[in-house]
């Protein structure tokens, strides 16, 4: 970890006082990695940096960047409805929920749990609104659900093997639905509620991913090459411009991620542009129910992940790790 020891120790740290019970911790350039290392064990397995883990919300990232290409590829655009995918979507609504709102968390679908019983796309089908689409923000997964349904029904896509596909291009060929791989076990997770036995078969695309620090520093380094203009990788310059911009402009955040917490949602990219507790706020990505961390400084020329597997953390502030790697560079 040289020239991040900071934000080495502030994982090894975390483990020994029991603040978490294992975390994989690496950063890459657009070159490749610089830094990559483990600490900790879930029940006597030790975490080592090419060991899978659950990545929970990141996975939304990964969907956006799917539907993005389908967008380049002329099958979709930003203001494509739902109901060209859904036809039962949106029974008592007045209002049209298109795929900018499904990715931005303003297309006000009541949410359910992670896992739900009954599936996601009973859930997506549900009756009533939140709010009218566009009008506000609350963090919402199951709309990616919908995300899922126009990718399969007007682009013909199937979401998570597109994922894999330019995913392997990357050389980063790990991020999987099937729990098979051995993905950590988020020790909290039946405390909680989530059933990950049911989340698994649900195959959430907001929620459901699994996949490794290496497969996450790998599409890092390539999201800076394509920032500073670069060709090639799984969109285009023009693509991660469009999804770098903010879609919840002037509208109320409501919580969990009030305005007072400093971001903006962008096509999927949680954009932390005026986060009081940055260094610096040129950030883009997302974490995940468990702990897990994936952000991108374009202007330091950074990005960094953090795996881990445990969803309640008192004491643990991502903020102090982010200063960390920024200030390593």
């Amino acid at each position: 970890m040289t020239g991040y020891g900071a934000a080495c120790d502030w994982a090894r740290r975390h483990v020994e006082a029991g603040r978490l019970p294992t975390a994989v911790l690496g950063v890459a350039t657009a070159d490749g990695i610089v830094a990559l290392d483990a600490f900790g064990a879930t029940d006597g397995r030790p975490a080592r940096i090419d060991d899978p883990y659950w990545l929970f919300s990141i996975t939304k990232v990964l969907t956006g960047l799917t539907a993005a290409r389908a967008i380049e590829r002329g099958l979709l655009t930003t203001e494509t409805p739902l109901t060209g995918a859904v036809p039962g979507f949106g029974a008592g609504r007045d209002d049209v929920v298109r795929l900018r709102h499904l990715v931005s968390h303003t297309a006000g679908i009541p949410e359910p749990p992670l896992d739900p019983v009954d599936g996601l796309g009973t859930a997506l089908r549900a009756p009533g609104r939140d709010f009218a689409a566009g009008t506000a923000s609350r963090y919402s997964t199951v709309a990616f659900e919908g995300v899922v349904e126009l990718l399969r029904r007007i682009a013909g896509w199937e979401w998570d093997a597109d994922i894999s596909a330019w995913s392997a291009e990357l050389g980063g060929a790990g991020f999987t639905l099937d729990p098979s791989a051995g993905p950590h076990t988020v020790v909290d997770a039946a405390a909680c509620g989530i059933d990950m036995a049911r989340l698994a078969r649900v195959r959430n695309a907001g929620a459901g991913l699994i996949g490794t620090a290496g497969d996450l520093l790998a599409l890092g380094s390539a999201l800076l090459r394509i920032g500073r203009g670069e060709r090639g990788g799984p969109v285009q310059p023009e693509t991660l411009a469009m999804m770098r911009r903010p879609l919840t402009d002037g509208i109320p955040r409501l919580d969990p991620y009030p305005a007072a917490s400093g971001q903006d949602w962008g096509f999927t990219f949680n954009l932390r542009t005026r986060a009081p507790g940055l260094i610096d706020r040129d950030v883009y990505g997302h974490a995940g129910w468990s702990g897990t961390e994936f952000w991108v400084h374009p202007t330091v020329g950074v990005a960094y992940v953090l795996l881990t597997n445990q969803g309640v953390r008192p004491g643990v502030d991502a903020d102090q790790l982010d200063n960390a790697v920024v200030s390593g560079v």
